[in-house]
This record gives C-alpha cells, structure tokens and sequence, in this order.
C-alpha cells in the first residue's frame, strides 16, 4: 500500500529491499524536528495550542483566490478559431472553506506550516495517479511534494551522495543537473549513449570494470531526453535496471517529458492539422488504450525499490507552478521529509490549492484528457519539425543541390521537446586544422550571425570539462559533434524559418 493514504488495489506485493546503505551521513544525521513532532497536537480540534509558532489563519491577507481553466474538450482550447467558445471551469479557493465545498484545500491550511511532505489531498491525488500509471511492483512506495524535478534532483544529491563520491550520467545531459552535482562535490562519469539512450552492456563492462568505490547512483532521462530527445525503449530499461541491479546502484529516473510522447512520424504531415481524439463515450476504453501506448518506467520495472523518481507539472501545466514529486520506497521518503522540513519547509501553498481545486474539477480521467491532448500537439509540432529538416536538409536546395545528408543525421523523436542533429566534422573543410569543439564553437557562432540559436552539444557533456578530440584527421574513425534545437518555444512558421537557416549555414560550412 502506497504511503499518504492513497487507495489502491487490493494486491499482494513484496516490500522493497534494505537500502538503507546507500543513504549519505547527512541523510542518516537527519532527526525529526521536535516542533514538527508536535504538530499533530496543534491541530487537534480538543486541544488549545500555545505551543506552536503559527500565525492566525485570519490574519492571512487572502480572502480567496480565483483562476479560469480550460474544460474537455481540450481540443476547442488550443483551436485559434474556436478557442473563444470553449468550455471553461472555474477554480476558487476561499479561506476556510465553511461550506465543506469537495475539492478544495481552505487557504488558512495551505498557507499554513506544519506539511512538510506537501497538502494532504493533493499527496493522495497524486498516489493515486502514480499507481494508475506505474502499478509501483512492490509495497512500501511513497510520494513527496517538490518545488519541481530542479530541486528534487537537489535533494536526492543529499539524499544518496557526499563530497567525493561519482553519480553516473548519460554522456550528454542536462547541464543543470550536473552543475548541481558539481556544487556539492558529486562528479559525474558519462554513460555511452547512441540516439536511443544508454547502451546497457556497455553500462555493464563500465561497472564491471570499476576501480575504487561504485558510483552512488544513475542519473537519467530515459523519455524525451534532454539534449538529445532519444526514449529508451522497455526492453533496453529493463536491460539497464538489470544491471544497475546487479551492481546495486540506485536510479534517479528525471521524467518532466514522460507524458509528452508521440504517435509515430508520417513524413508529409504537417500539412494538417491532427484529428481530436475521440471522446470517452466514442471510445470507452480511451484511458486504457492511451497508458498502455506510455513506455515502460524504470519505476514500474522496480521490484527491488532502488528507483527515485521525479516527476513534475512544469512541461503539461506550467513551469511556474514550481510543483513536483518524488517516487521512492518510503524509508527514503521518510529521509525525503526530514530534508523538506529545514529546507523549502513545502512547496507554495498558492500553487497547491489552485493545483488541487484544477485536478479535483477535471478529474483523474480528465488530467488523462489534458494529456492526450497535449501528445497530439506536441506530436503536430515535432512532425513540422520532421518535416522542415527533410525540406531544408534532404532534398536538393539551392544552399546545397545534393542535400546535406552526408554532414548531417538524426533521429525521430518520439517524445519530448528536443531534436538532436549530429554533424560530421571529419567533412568540414577545416577538420584537421581545427579541433572538433572548435568547429562545433565557430558553426555556433556562425548560426548566431546568420540569425538563428542552436545549443551546442558540448554543453551538455556529462563530465563537463571534456578533453578536446584529435586534431588530426582518424583513419575511418567516426567525428562528430552535435546541436541541440526545440520545436516547443517558437510559433511553427518560426520553426520552420529557424530550421531554414541553420542549413544555410551548415551547407555554407561544410560545402563552401
């Protein structure tokens, strides 16, 4: 049964292992906070509290708080022409909630102190969804409100790691996660990757042939990953978690792009628009259907429990809402909260109660209906994108009449917000004189003066101080660098026009 009083199916499960080992000292050091401990005496209706520093709930200068959201069918929302008929709901939060109004956290709760591990109602809603969608294979799972995946990746590096230690990571990877780790001493060794994600035997001959202690963990975004939008296929995570298992590794599963997942390319269809979905009444089975097409989690694979993973509202509602979780076996997130409580104490009563009141008014079925209808957009955006770099960097152009196929490559996202293009360099006039990085910096800047930003792949290197590759030219060997765009941001004729533009420049580097 998962912690925070979520209902779950009636089921037999094995508790998770005793990994208690991997905990850091300061994790271990941690102790409950006594005023935390006599919290639940503060707010027992039977006794009058003197003991507690928390200010009257009448003194809050809020009466109530209001927002206007979008209602099914989403699809009217996100159409130009029909946007202004769509149905709305109306979310408010009022201050005590005397009315005992469903769906509601009373304003004198969620701007109060004293929940460390985030709203009660909102923690059970989201147990409730993390069972519906990963059916966690063990027992004793939990989940602990966040200030988004950034500072829940923060904790679990205090959590888990201490000053010295190595965390693994993609070869490329999201620089920030890395400058944190960096911060606290933490270094992190590069994973091989090809375009899908990380190759499980070579992750296996690395650890295998470790000298001096294991590293304390993975670091990965396995769906839609940031750089390079690769999604690791169930088989190749089940591969993974296999060996991480067998090297008793703990994983740090980074998933804000998992529901962001695509329906297969079909070249040419940008042209149009995508159909709505049918609704649960055209198709009764529509919620089953749509998370059975969701790729396996390292959560859902994880019958021993060494699985952290972070999840967030910042990529399917909002980045500001500052609001995600963790997934854990729950003697990590007993740890977890401990953290909470003389750190961010809990994410902002704001985002929580209009959260909430949003997820309660749409439903758990209709929060799957905002994601399906999310997939489809993302899905259009990123067959625009498919479709331009086939226009620009396939076909004959008068930038470059045989296409620029044989400088550049890439893969078809299926998930996320990235395209991951990779150059070639050994077909660069100046290879040879100049190193790789110096060719990746000079296309980089070249692309800025021609008007377009593409992000340099160097910046996401893992080990962030990369040793530059050779000047000179290998025998057959295979050079590249790589550029990282978003087909998220920008209105799609400007991604069209961006993806223009940087072939330009790739054909006046390579062809001139």
């Amino acid at each position: 049964m998962a912690t925070n009083g979520a209902a779950h199916p009636a089921k037999t499960l094995p508790a998770a292992k005793d990994l208690w080992h991997h905990l850091s000292p300061e994790a271990v050091a941690r102790r409950p906070s006594p005023l935390k401990t006599a919290f639940k005496y503060a707010i027992d209706p039977r006794i009058v509290s003197l003991g507690g520093g928390l200010p009257l709930p009448a003194y809050f200068p809020f009466e109530t708080i209001s927002a206007t959201a979008p209602a099914a069918p989403f699809t009217l929302y996100n159409d130009p022409e029909l946007s202004a008929t769509a149905p709305i709901v109306e979310v408010e939060v009022n201050r005590y909630n005397r009315n005992q109004e469903p769906g509601m956290i009373p304003l004198a709760t969620a701007m109060q102190y004293g929940q460390s591990d985030g709203c009660k109602p909102l923690l059970e809603w989201i147990s409730e969804h993390t069972e519906m969608v990963h059916h966690p294979p063990y027992s004793n799972w939990g989940c602990l409100m966040t200030v988004g995946n950034t500072q829940g990746w923060d904790a679990a590096l205090r959590l888990l790691t201490s000053r010295g230690d190595t965390i693994l990571a993609e070869e490329y990877t999201f620089s920030s996660a890395m400058e944190a780790a960096n911060a606290q001493g933490v270094r992190p060794v590069p994973v091989k990757v090809d375009l899908e994600g990380i190759l499980a035997d070579k992750l296996d001959e690395q650890l295998t042939n470790w000298e001096g202690p294991k590293p304390k963990l993975l670091y990965t975004i396995p769906t839609g990953q940031n750089p390079t939008g690769g999604t690791l296929s169930p088989e190749r995570r089940q591969a993974v978690y296999d060996v991480l298992s067998k090297h008793d590794i703990i994983i740090v599963e980074d998933e804000p792009y998992y529901f962001l997942q695509m329906d297969a390319y079909i070249p040419g269809s940008s042209a149009t628009k995508l159909p709505s979905p049918p609704t649960a009444e055209e198709e009764p089975d529509k919620y089953n259907k749509f998370l059975s097409k969701l790729v396996t989690s390292y959560l859902s694979l994880d019958v021993d429990g060494r699985v952290l993973r972070l999840d967030s509202f910042s990529k399917v509602m909002a980045p500001g809402t500052r609001l995600g979780w963790i997934v854990a076996q729950e003697p990590f997130i007993e740890r977890l909260t401990r953290q909470n409580e003389v750190s961010i104490q809990t994410p902002a009563g704001f985002s929580q109660a209009i959260v909430y009141s949003l997820l309660s008014k749409w439903g758990h079925n209709g929060y799957l209906d905002w994601l399906i209808e999310m997939r489809k957009e993302y899905t259009h955006r990123r067959n625009v994108c498919l479709d331009a770099l086939d226009k620009f960097f396939v076909q004959p152009s008068a930038h470059a009449p045989t296409g620029l196929t044989s400088v550049v490559q890439w893969k078809e996202p299926s998930a996320g917000m990235f395209f991951w293009l990779k150059l070639d360099v050994r077909k660069h006039p100046l290879y040879g004189e100049l190193t790789p990085l110096q060719i990746e910096n000079r296309i980089y800047h070249a692309g800025i003066d021609h008007g377009i930003l593409f992000i340099p792949g160097s910046w996401f290197r893992a080990d962030q101080d990369p040793v530059d590759e050779t000047v000179k030219p290998t025998n057959g060997e295979e050079v590249s660098v790589f550029f990282r765009g978003t087909f998220a941001t920008v209105p799609q004729d400007k991604l069209i026009e961006g993806i223009r533009l940087f072939a330009e420049v790739i054909a006046k580097e390579f062809l001139s």
